[in-house]
């Protein structure tokens, strides 16, 4: 199966904390699917000093893609057992359930400093 972060989907900017970060969804099925649903501001949690949260509301189509993930640093994904869409900003691991939708730009420390009920839109650049 290809690496669905290799396929170029949508570009897209998340404006967090007065800062716009550049960031492209992946050509996969969930990708689209998400790009289809901007422009969004949604409100974010840490969890586990790793990783930010946010309920995205419905699910996301997953069927062909891998149980789970090992996502990089960098990367956004979907847990599909707590709908919540993420921001990863340190290394969570291999777990069941993650789905890598793409990657944002720039420094994961700005990710990081974003405080319990930060929102964060995300919109396509195109």
């Amino acid at each position: 199966m290809p690496d669905p972060m290799s396929e170029g989907g949508a570009r897209i900017r998340l404006c967090l904390g007065g800062v716009t970060l550049a960031g492209r969804l992946a050509g996969s099925v969930p990708g689209r699917a998400l790009a289809d649903r901007l422009p969004l501001t949604l409100t974010f949690r840490d969890y586990n000093g790793v990783e930010k949260l946010a309920p995205l509301g419905a699910p996301l189509p997953i069927e062909g893609e891998p149980s789970g993930a090992d996502p990089d640093i960098g990367e956004i994904g979907w847990y599909a057992p707590s709908g919540d869409l993420v921001l990863y900003y340190g290394r969570v691991g291999y777990w069941l359930g993650i789905i890598r939708l793409g990657r944002y730009e720039g420094d994961p420390g700005i990710v990081q400093a974003q405080p319990d009920g930060a929102q964060v839109t995300i919109e396509l650049a195109d």
